[in-house]
């Protein structure tokens, strides 16, 4: 999925994930006689889905926001710390750990480094991007510098008492 994608769209995407799960409680509901442990199976994996830990859908949720408030890249290197944030608290904070558990939370450890691992290979993707398709926004941003573009916003930087937009700025930087 393109990184400048509509973040309505994108939104829409990530719901689905827990809107298919919902849908297969209800059937399975019809299906299953015993609904307390369809009911437990299901709670558990759609919140499970949602915490705010990266890749997780609540992760991503989470970072859709933050990406219309602040900087892309800051965006990112915020939700990756909360996820490592979450994982630990969760994991030190059970006190029924089974190796089940103990080896879920050792794979998102795991997920969420290699996310972080390609920090600026996405926020490359996400410029080249802006960059491939010249994107327009209604709305201006002025920034500091490249690492600070923000999502659905052209971006305008300001050097020697000199603006730049955002396609004189990915000129630069791909030419």
């Amino acid at each position: 999925m393109p990184l400048n994608e509509s973040v309505i769209k994108e939104f829409i995407i990530l719901i689905m994930g827990p809107i298919f799960q919902n849908i297969a409680y209800i059937i399975l509901l019809l299906i299953i006689n015993d609904n307390e442990i369809v009911t437990r199976y299901h709670l558990g994996i759609l919140i499970f889905n949602l915490l705010p830990i990266y890749p997780l859908d609540g992760g991503k949720l989470l970072n859709l926001i933050f990406t219309c408030i602040i900087p892309y890249k800051l965006s990112y290197k915020i939700i990756i710390l909360i996820s490592y944030i979450i994982n630990i608290i969760i994991l030190f904070s059970n006190n029924k750990l089974s190796i089940n558990m103990i080896l879920t939370y050792i794979v998102l450890i795991i997920l969420i480094k290699k996310e972080q691992d390609k920090e600026n290979l996405i926020y490359n993707k996400f410029l080249l991007e802006r960059y491939l398709y010249n994107y327009k926004f209604k709305k201006n941003k002025i920034i500091k510098n490249m690492n600070s573009f923000y999502r659905r916003k052209n971006n305008i930087m300001k050097k020697n008492n000199t603006y730049y937009n955002e396609k004189e700025l990915l000129d630069e930087k791909y030419n």
